[in-house]
């Protein structure tokens, strides 16, 4: 059995797509995975299953969700093994240590070329800071994300990919949940 990390993109944003965590755990538990957690209200949950590929999951999921909880959302699936190897991947350690809560990791459909990376640190018009690393990419928001003009939608237009953000406060108990 393979430890599976799932993200639901933009749920739980006021009224909109609104899902029960307990709905999502059944969901999943109906669908055959195995040993489902959630972690807070923002779409996170750890599972186990068969190996298999995380696009597959994320497609089973989606389908799944619109399908029986009526609420249409993308997952960014990510095995066990490969949250280690974000956590690891991690530019910003000092920033994590310091202040987690400004440090948000995003998991991202495909991996951004480096040239739209670079771009996009270059429209950065606060303090921010970008870097990527394979399909994710690590985000300082040294003044918070919350009058940041470093928006998700001129993230994923500049880096031409879509993605979905958690916090490092986040990133480990997802880490510590899976059992990493």
């Amino acid at each position: 059995m393979t430890t599976y990390i799932g993200l639901l993109r933009a749920i739980n944003l006021g009224a909109y797509n609104k899902i029960k965590m307990a709905d999502l755990r059944q969901l999943l538990v109906d669908l055959g995975l195995e040993d489902p957690k959630t972690l807070l209200l923002s779409g996170n949950v750890v599972f186990r299953s068969a190996s298999q590929p995380p696009a597959r999951l994320e497609r089973l999921l989606q389908d799944a969700t619109a399908k029986h909880l009526g609420v249409t959302t993308e997952y960014f699936v990510r095995t066990a093994t490969e949250w280690n190897a974000i956590v690891a991947a991690n530019p910003f350690r000092a920033e994590a240590k310091r202040d987690p809560g400004h440090l948000v990791v995003m998991c991202l459909k495909d991996a951004p070329p480096a040239a739209a990376v670079k771009a996009l640190q270059s429209a950065i018009s606060g303090r921010e800071v970008v870097k990527a690393k394979g399909p994710q990419a690590y985000f300082v928001y040294p003044d918070g994300m919350g009058r940041s003009k470093l928006t998700i939608t001129l993230i994923e237009r500049m880096l031409g990919t879509r993605g979905t953000a958690r916090n490092w406060n986040t990133v480990m108990k997802l880490s510590a949940l899976a059992g990493s």
